[in-house]
């Protein structure tokens, strides 16, 4: 009985010290975890840290001076800028579509230019060739049969200077109030009349009033006119008119007449002309070849 009570005595004492080891181990093995996870959090953080404080021209900084060779490789790439274009007739007079002449007012264009047409041809003053010839003004001339059939070759030396005479039908009628073959024959028989008077068929149309509609362009195609010429701005009684804003804009097209106040009109256009630093040209060298 008494060795019994001894044995038992020794197993717990054994039993003891055995829990005691593990508990020990247990936490010796959580401590060093602990110290490991924190130094590696600590580490991790002042990556952060120096990541987040770090401006890009450190980093780049550091590759010069480590490997200058490379600098090119660490930057990022620009952006090429884009060329600024030069304009030389940048948009020239649309081609003829579907069967129809285009209609134009204007030239969409950043060149330094305008155009002018002078109508008509009912006044005929030698001042008026003169007063072109001194400012160097050439222009598409759209006269009609009924105002110049008592002394067409009048308007011959302005094509000698460079002016070319254009198509504004035979009698001045308002076309729309005509039907298609009426309008043809208004703008064909003008065109093969000028070609017999002055050895050059006309290429573009002037409509009396600037009133058109799908059979004048229809017609006009079929004439062999390039394009239905309408204006933006106009020179008329010794002033300039506007459709669009207060001065003339490159490219466009200013309206004039043979008139008694021709001489008045043509300053008007070159007064402007020269406020908006502009000249002129010949609305035909815009033509698509």
């Amino acid at each position: 009985m008494t060795i019994t009570k001894t044995h038992k005595k020794r197993n717990l004492r054994h039993n003891t010290r055995l829990y005691l080891l593990i508990a020990t181990s247990v936490l010796v093995c959580m401590c060093a975890a602990y110290l490991i996870f924190k130094n590696d959090f600590k580490s991790t953080a002042a990556n952060v840290r120096v990541s987040s404080e770090s401006t890009l021209d450190e980093p780049l900084k550091n590759t010069a001076q480590n490997n200058p060779t490379n600098v090119s490789n660490a930057l990022p790439t620009p952006t090429p800028t884009p060329a600024v274009p030069t304009y030389t007739n940048d948009n020239s007079i649309p081609p003829i579509s579907n069967g129809l002449a285009p209609v134009i007012s204007t030239i969409s264009t950043k060149e330094k230019v305008v155009f002018l047409g002078i109508d008509d041809g009912a006044n005929k003053q030698p001042f008026e060739l003169q007063l072109m010839q001194a400012n160097g003004i050439k222009a598409s001339l759209f006269l009609a049969d009924r105002f110049i059939n008592d002394n067409p070759l009048f308007f011959k030396p302005f094509m000698d200077e460079g002016s070319l005479i254009e198509d504004h039908t035979m009698d001045h009628k308002l076309l729309p109030n005509l039907d298609y073959a009426q309008q043809k024959q208004e703008i064909c028989s003008e065109a093969d009349l000028f070609a017999q008077i002055y050895g050059r068929r006309p290429i573009l149309f002037r409509p009396p009033g600037g009133s058109y509609n799908v059979d004048t362009q229809k017609a006009a195609a079929a004439c062999g006119m390039k394009a239905v010429v309408l204006w933006i701005a106009k020179a008329n009684g010794g002033s300039m008119q506007y459709q669009i804003g207060h001065s003339l804009r490159p490219g466009d097209i200013v309206l004039m007449h043979f008139r008694p106040e021709f001489s008045s009109d043509m300053q008007a256009f070159l007064a402007a002309e020269k406020s908006a630093g502009l000249h002129t040209e010949l609305l035909e060298d815009w033509i698509q070849p």
